[in-house]
């Protein structure tokens, strides 16, 4: 999988609403009701992770989640990443 250019990753972007491209990742926060929303979030996006052995790097405090998508295979993002940005868009959406 090659990695995209900043060019084409930012074009990309313009249809992932609260995803940025930070220090050469997809990132993005999601903010839930409660510690239990959020988690139930993690549990759904880490079936999908999984199913396209695809893992993301994240953090949780409470009712937050961090993200950041990259594929360190390809020392980038891909094509990969955005996919499974938009999985987590439907999946929490």
């Amino acid at each position: 999988m090659k990695a995209l250019s900043e060019n084409e990753i930012l074009e990309k972007l313009k249809d992932f609403e609260g995803w940025e491209y930070i220090e050469g990742a997809l990132h993005a926060i999601f903010e839930f009701e409660n510690f239990k929303e959020a988690f139930t979030s993690m549990t759904r996006i880490a079936f999908e992770a999984e199913r396209l052995n695809h893992h993301p790097e994240w953090s949780n405090v409470y009712n937050s989640l961090e993200i950041y998508l990259s594929t360190h295979d390809a020392d980038g993002v891909t094509e990969k990443d955005f996919e499974l940005a938009r999985i987590i868009d439907e999946l929490i959406g």
